[in-house]
């Protein structure tokens, strides 16, 4: 039986603490209105354009640190499943193998195990968006000159929890009844990192959709079930 989303995505099984937007601040009200439009149904790719007016650096603000939640909510809700024995290397089936490196510890890329990948993509994540260098909170601080490309980091980088859990765990998803949450959030990521041009498109060749109307119709499912050289990727 289906479990109801409400208990499936609840702040237990959050891989981490939510960031949250200070109230009051600019961000906050340009949340609020991303939130008001999903909320009310509208179409995804309308939801995601950046509104007249409005800043596009907060705008990719305000989506990064939402997305960091949504998925980690997501992967805290089957992140029981995904071991070290179930998963010895953080991978997108047997084509794509995804190895870390962050300059500090990981100097060189180096093949983990997908739970300890996660681990430290997730803490590296928030190190980028709690610095106030990068993602200043302080009306009139201005971002950095690399902010976006921060962000086009940031952002392939939770595209590969996607690409993990849709290719790895999704039958844990599916048993949860959470199927239409994880599509519907994989649907407003997709459209916004292409509508805002921040990921490249090779990046996204793991869940590549037949179609762009329809991004979780992915053309490469033969991947996922085939052997075939693996590509390490560690970007």
């Amino acid at each position: 039986m289906s479990i109801a989303l409400k208990q499936v995505f609840n702040k237990d099984k959050t891989f981490r603490p939510k960031r949250k937007f200070e109230p009051g601040t600019q961000r906050f009200e340009l949340h609020k209105r991303a939130q008001a439009s999903l909320n009310s149904g509208v179409d995804l790719k309308a939801a995601v354009q950046l509104p007249s007016g409005e800043d596009q650096n907060d705008w990719v603000a305000v989506h990064v640190v939402d997305f960091f939640n949504r998925i980690n909510l997501i992967y805290g809700t089957i992140c029981e499943f995904c071991t070290e024995r179930t998963c010895p290397v953080m991978s997108g089936g047997p084509k794509y193998e995804y190895r870390w490196q962050d300059d500090l510890k990981y100097k060189k890329p180096t093949a983990l195990p997908a739970p300890q990948y996660m681990n430290l993509l997730m803490d590296w994540i928030e190190v980028q968006i709690n610095n106030e260098d990068i993602f200043p909170t302080c009306v009139g601080v201005p971002f950095p000159k690399n902010f976006l490309q921060i962000c086009k980091k940031i952002l392939c980088r939770l595209f590969r929890v996607f690409v993990h859990v849709y290719i790895h765990h999704f039958d844990r998803v599916i048993v949860m009844g959470a199927e239409a949450h994880v599509n519907t959030c994989y649907k407003h990521f997709y459209y916004f990192v292409t509508e805002m041009n921040l990921i490249d498109r090779k990046e996204l060749e793991p869940l590549r959709p037949e179609t762009p109307e329809d991004p979780i119709t992915f053309c490469n499912v033969s991947y996922f079930n085939v052997d075939s050289l693996v590509t390490a990727i560690s970007s």
